[in-house]
């Protein structure tokens, strides 16, 4: 997908005002890539394509609650910021790091998002309730589910981008967690699956 792809991919999705805002997104975000590392340097050719549309396209993936978001592991914005912009009911963006807590949350203020909270600390010491819940780039599916059971209700979704260890991660999932798995393509990547999960509880 290039860049030209993703932005028309947006705004066909979800109008021109949300792209101009995920706009000032992309540009808070580079701005803040100087000074502190959020990103690979080598994707930021492509950023609209690796970040912009590999976060948005969670949102449309099929039968998705309403409800509060949980995004963990947020770092430079993603997806949790991008679903921000895209989606207007309540998102908590935990992320231990200082530093990129503080620019999570002055982005969020920058671009008008009433609705993001950012937590500061790891996931395991927050019992929010959660709608759905996601991660990208964070630890295995096992070990995400560990860390945010507490958060999880019966109909919460888990939505996790994955690279190609997919499929082997949900077989180890599956040694101690009882899930109704479902395995999306990746619309950025051939490499890249979304692993979709409900009803997750132990064995």
């Amino acid at each position: 997908m290039t860049e030209d792809e993703a932005r028309e991919w947006v705004a066909e999705r979800f109008g021109a005002d949300a792209g101009k805002r995920l706009d000032r997104l992309a540009t808070l975000v580079t701005a803040e890539a100087e000074r502190q590392n959020l990103i690979a340097r080598s994707t930021l050719n492509a950023f609209w394509a690796r970040h912009i549309v590999d976060s948005a396209q969670l949102l449309t993936l099929a039968a998705l609650p309403d409800g509060r978001w949980i995004d963990i592991g947020t770092g430079a914005g993603f997806p949790g910021l991008v679903a921000a912009v895209l989606r207007a009911q309540p998102i908590t963006l935990i992320e231990p790091r200082r530093k990129r807590a503080t620019f999570l949350a002055d982005t969020a203020t920058a671009l008008d998002l009433p609705q993001v909270e950012v937590v500061c600390r790891k996931v395991e010491q927050v019992t929010k309730p959660a709608a759905i819940i996601s991660a990208r780039a964070v630890a295995s599916i096992d070990a995400i589910f560990a860390a945010a059971l507490p958060c999880a209700r019966s109909g919460t979704v888990w939505l996790l981008p994955k690279g190609r260890s997919a499929q082997e991660e949900v077989a180890a999932a599956r040694r101690s967690w009882q899930a109704l798995f479902h395995v999306e393509q990746s619309l950025t990547d051939p490499e890249s699956l979304i692993v979709m999960a409900r009803k997750v509880t132990r064995r």
